[in-house]
């Protein structure tokens, strides 16, 4: 049995230790781009999402020009809720929240479950985690469940459903809102019934912009400001 002496004179050891000990675990931990709780500048998202495209190739991800150009266009329309069909690992999606107000919200859907899991790590890397609602879904099964309005709907998933997701998402937009959509230039000859529609729609007015090698579809829904 310890006596009160020696025990006195092991506490400050054993809190030495400790302390060495929770350091050592610490250092072992994942980096993330800013602590718990703070909002990360975008210096340090951009760093990481440079370290994206070096690390993580063959995702079909969006040029960097291209995710200047939309982040861009979130902070022109002043969005608040944005809906991105396609997340892969999530290079695009970090993107857009970077065009976000912190009391916004962006949903990201992706039906593969190993890009899904690797855009949670890179959301949480960059602790830009609390402005996305990322699900693992079939979107042709989860758009119906939305409620809109969103103000921005991105299109970056299997060229054939283009036409099927703006079928589902264009009601739920709202006027003076835009869809848009990726590899309108590059994968044409895949979309061509579905530029013939946003080209000609009664409700859109659309362009497209060379702001990367893949092209954008930019489609503004025409009327009244909603409600």
């Amino acid at each position: 049995m310890l006596t009160a002496a020696i025990l006195s004179n092991r506490i400050p050891r054993l809190i030495q230790c400790g302390i060495v000990g929770l350091s050592m675990a610490l250092m072992i931990l994942p980096p993330r781009v800013s602590a718990q709780g703070a909002k990360p500048t975008r210096e340090q998202v951009l760093r990481h999402l440079d370290k994206m495209r070096e690390t993580q190739p063959g995702m079909w991800n969006i040029a960097p020009s291209e995710g200047e150009y939309l982040s861009n266009l979130v902070q022109k329309l002043k969005a608040q809720r944005v809906l991105e069909i396609g997340t892969s690992n999530g290079y695009s999606a970090i993107w857009l929240a970077l065009g976000l107000p912190e009391t916004s919200q962006l949903i990201t859907l992706e039906i593969n479950r190993r890009r899904y899991s690797l855009a949670q790590n890179n959301f949480e890397a960059t602790g830009i985690d609390g402005l996305i609602d990322s699900r693992l879904a079939d979107a042709l099964e989860e758009v119906p469940k939305l409620e809109g309005p969103f103000d921005l709907v991105f299109l970056d998933a299997d060229k054939q459903d283009y036409g099927k997701y703006l079928e589902m998402v264009l009601p739920k937009v709202s006027s003076g809102g835009v869809i848009a959509a990726h590899n309108v230039t590059d994968m044409a000859s895949q979309l061509q019934d579905f530029l013939a529609t946003i080209q000609t729609h009664p409700e859109l007015r659309t362009e497209i912009v060379a702001v990367g090698p893949s092209g954008l579809s930019i489609s503004y829904k025409k009327g009244p400001p909603t409600p």
